[in-house]
């Protein structure tokens, strides 16, 4: 009976480790001996037969890049749903996992095929049972087939070519969340973001630089103008088990995202992670109630490497959600319902962060690092040689918590007079209700006005950044027919606040979209009232 049950346990183990798989769904990276990364033909192909095999795969396409290229979104679920009705009913969660927004970092890419392999036709198909996962594998289409060597140094040629890191239109697909500007951003929006409305959403990317001592580097949606409770969830529970995971079954090590400079001496005192701002699609997740995450694959590692981590994090991130779906999705409702009740109890009383700085968290950790070595150049000079040595580097501090350094008063709606019908039209594509007045009506609140406009003589992004400076003043005053209200009293109410607010650090005067009303009136040589108003009550 025992050796029975042996023989049976090792033709199981035999069957998972050695699977055999038509020779289409093998990548190229597996058939290249990790010297190639997929173009978007490869993944198109891979995605088209692993369809062919499998009736649990549903695709579609998020939308068409600027040269013509569909941008592929998988849905995979057990039983098949083909439409967001049929997956809201099946009351799972909705997970969205996103690869080469950079088409330099192609780490996500590979991934997210061989994960649709090993779910549908492999031994991971349980990873269905309580959730419903959308993979866009190729976001950046375009830019993926400008393949050139040398892109990317601190990858070491591992792939030997990749692809640019902008779109083909010269956008940042990171940078893009709150502007969106390019059509990529447009389509995400629109067809998996308001369309899927996944519950946790997962950006897989390629760090650039810093010799730390983790495989891979893990960020949560950084949430200051949002609800806390999926921040506390992904960076108390979610993030911890995983890397924990991660570590047990494959020796992995996973750690926080953050670099340190040796301008700062050595060994490091601190780390410090990117900053807070929603133009961050996972940062923008906090300000939606949802779970964002941030995967950051170790560049100095080879190509297969990369591929390895990335794997075992998806695929621990996927276990997770799969085991706790439904206490997510209350995570979620819960922060949603939140930030509609603060609004109707507390709007005009009520103050939020719109600028913040970096500091500390509340505890120190211990930094995995490669070690540094010390030495005098001929001049004196204090210098580091880098070692190949791991080690750790206890008592660090990590630079990934902001606290808000310019507050405004949370308001119960906005109008927005009808001349600015582009701001009507971009909170639309963002998701937001807006309303077009009937009738005439006084409105008691406030208005701000400008009395320092500066703007960046070096453009980022393509654009020559705004901040404003001025006083909030009590007022009343009466819009009509064709003005526009927001009632803050909705779902996106945090992102609302953040993009409206005149002294915001990454809302709609950060991005030039007040530029031409504000020079029109003269702004450069007298004080001119932001033609927002806030509806305190």
């Amino acid at each position: 009976m025992k050796r029975t049950f042996l023989l049976l346990t090792l033709l199981t183990i035999s069957n998972v480790a050695w699977a055999q798989w038509d020779q289409a769904l093998i990548t190229t990276p597996e058939k290249t001996n990790y010297q190639a990364t997929s173009t978007y033909a490869d993944v198109m192909a891979f995605i088209n037969t692993i369809q062919s095999k499998s009736d649990l795969v549903h695709l579609e396409y998020m939308g068409t890049s600027l040269e013509g290229k569909d941008i592929p979104v998988v849905v995979l679920a057990n039983p098949a749903v083909s439409s967001v009705q049929e997956a809201k009913e099946s009351g799972k969660a909705i997970v969205y996992f996103q690869g080469n927004i950079h088409s330099g970092e192609v780490e996500g890419k590979e991934v997210l095929q061989i994960l649709m392999r090993e779910i549908l036709l492999g031994d991971k198909k349980y990873l269905l049972d309580n959730q419903i996962i959308v993979f866009a594998p190729i976001y950046n289409s375009d830019s993926n087939d400008k393949m050139k060597q040398g892109r990317r140094p601190s990858q070491e040629d591992s792939p030997v070519e990749v692809g640019l890191r902008p779109n083909s239109q010269g956008w940042d697909l990171n940078r893009d969340g709150i502007k969106m500007d390019a059509i990529e951003t447009a389509a995400l929006m629109e067809n998996v973001i308001l369309k899927w409305d996944p519950e946790v959403f997962v950006d897989l990317h390629t760090t650039n630089g810093t010799w730390h001592g983790y495989s891979l580097t893990w960020a949560p949606s950084y949430h200051y103008a949002g609800e806390k409770a999926p921040y506390d969830l992904t960076w108390n529970e979610l993030l911890p088990e995983v890397t924990r995971k991660v570590k047990e079954k494959y020796g992995i090590y996973l750690g926080p995202y953050g670099g340190y400079s040796l301008r700062q001496g050595w060994p490091p005192k601190a780390i410090y992670t990117y900053n807070h701002h929603p133009r961050y699609l996972v940062n923008q997740m906090g300000l939606r109630n949802k779970i964002g995450i941030l995967s950051e694959a170790f560049a100095h590692e080879r190509f297969y490497q990369r591929i390895n981590s990335t794997k075992a994090f998806v695929e621990e991130i996927l276990e997770y959600t799969n085991k706790n779906g439904d206490k997510i999705m209350a995570t979620n409702a819960a922060a949603e319902k939140a930030a509609i009740e603060n609004v109707l109890e507390n709007a005009g009383e009520v103050k939020k962060g719109v600028r913040y700085k970096m500091i500390p968290t509340d505890e120190n950790f211990t930094l995995r690092t490669y070690n540094y070595i010390p030495y005098k150049d001929d001049e004196g000079r204090e210098r580091y040689v880098r070692s190949g040595e791991i080690i750790d580097v206890p008592n660090v501090q990590n630079y990934s918590k902001f606290e808000a350094t310019v507050e405004a008063t949370l308001p119960r709606a906005y109008i927005i007079p009808k001349e600015m019908k582009h701001i009507v039209d971009h909170l639309e594509k963002q998701g937001v209700i807006v309303e077009e007045l009937g009738r005439r009506k006084k409105y008691s609140g406030e208005v701000f006005t400008v009395t320092n406009f500066t703007q960046n003589e070096r453009a980022f992004e393509k654009h020559n950044m705004v901040q404003i400076e001025g006083d909030f003043k009590s007022a009343s005053k009466r819009y009509g027919k064709g003005d526009y209200y927001v009632d803050m009293a909705q779902p996106l109410t945090n992102l609302i606040f953040y993009m409206l607010e005149p002294q915001s650090d990454d809302g709609l005067v950060t991005w030039n979209f007040f530029d031409e009303y504000f020079k029109s009136n003269g702004v450069d040589s007298k004080p001119v009232e932001y033609p927002i108003f806030k509806v305190l009550k």
